[in-house]
């Protein structure tokens, strides 16, 4: 592949579009730790495209700041057609990226992206592409998003955006998505946007996928579904704990925002779902602290006050407790799998 040749594979279904459409380029910038789900959920409907149409309506090129082939989450490496290079600027530049986050916010990959949309090019972020478009200052003002997984860490780093929990947003020139499936769907919008909703919904057939617009929005399924249970006054308990994490509310302020007495509260945690309200909250802390040990380089201060622990002390003996490892140990571990990889 030269990354100029569009693909057009035979293939049996066919859709006819009117003859002499006009080819789009896109251009997939690699760095190290991007999930290969993600990515291919990005190029293969456009793959998919041509062979309906039996047209070239799509190429893509593949980048990565040296021209070496880069190697993703899962270890397997993957070969490019180039370094970094100016793109036209009707090329859509996407960034694929996975952990660490911050392997997307080198200078070479910032500075491109920043470069491609002033001149007037689309900018994306696969999975935590975003970053790079964080760090060029494309997200002011802007829907965004990126995988669940990192926006705790992401909100931490840069506390003036706000990601949003949709599979995928397209405001304007900046496109971004979850990572994973998400991708696909991301593009088939933008695929409805170029030859219509009656193509895009037979793209989606050929992923194997059916087409429920505005269904399933989100990234990450419905609280009742995580913890198993439709109880109302339960689930809004819950959902206050999990809107409020650095400043933890008393079970007394939760209850009666909830509506119930505190003893009812706490019935309803032990019933359904063996734990207290507190350990229950507390839980939920320690799981956000991990995820910042995991995804950011923030001290174990910072991180304790971000998760509501008043100290290291009081978040350390938690965290062991609930993980049998240390913070300080667990953050060892993280960070030279980090440098190794």
């Amino acid at each position: 592949m030269t990354g100029t040749d569009p693909i057009v594979p035979a293939g049996a279904a066919f859709y006819p579009l009117p003859e002499g459409q006009p080819t789009r380029a896109y251009a997939f910038i690699l760095v190290p730790g991007f999930t290969l789900l993600a990515f291919s959920s990005a190029v293969d409907p456009l793959r998919i495209a041509n062979q309906l149409a039996q047209q070239p309506l799509y190429k893509w090129k593949l980048m990565s700041e040296t021209g070496a082939p880069v190697a993703s989450s899962s270890g397997i490496a993957v070969c490019v057609d180039g370094q970094i290079e100016q793109m036209d600027r009707m090329t859509r530049a996407f960034v694929c990226a996975g952990n660490p986050p911050k392997a997307a916010a080198v200078s070479k990959v910032v500075s491109t992206m920043s470069r491609h949309a002033r001149f007037g090019g689309a900018v994306g972020g696969v999975c935590t592409g975003a970053v790079a478009l964080a760090e060029a200052g494309l997200l002011t003002d802007r829907r965004f998003t990126l995988h669940w997984e990192n926006q705790p860490g992401f909100i931490e780093d840069y506390p003036l955006l706000s990601p949003s929990p949709n599979l995928f947003e397209i405001s304007g020139p900046v496109m971004t998505c979850g990572g994973g499936a998400a991708a696909t769907d991301m593009m088939l919008s933008l695929i409805a946007e170029d030859h219509g909703t009656e193509f895009a919904a037979m793209v989606s057939d050929m992923c194997l996928r059916k087409v429920m617009v505005g269904i399933e929005t989100e990234q990450r399924s419905s609280l009742s579904v995580l913890i198993r249970s439709r109880n109302p006054g339960l689930l809004r308990v819950a959902n206050l704990m999990s809107e409020n994490i650095e400043d933890p509310l008393l079970l007394d302020d939760l209850s009666r925002a909830a509506g119930f007495s505190r003893r009812h509260v706490e019935r309803m945690f032990v019933s359904v779902l063996g734990v207290t309200p507190s350990d229950y909250y507390r839980g939920l802390r320690l799981d956000r602290g991990r995820n910042l040990l995991s995804t950011t380089n923030m001290g174990l201060l910072d991180i304790a006050l971000a998760c509501g622990f008043s100290s290291v002390a009081h978040f350390s003996k938690s965290f062991k407790a609930r993980f049998g490892v240390a913070p300080t140990k667990f953050n060892r571990r993280v960070r030279g799998e980090r440098s190794r990889g």
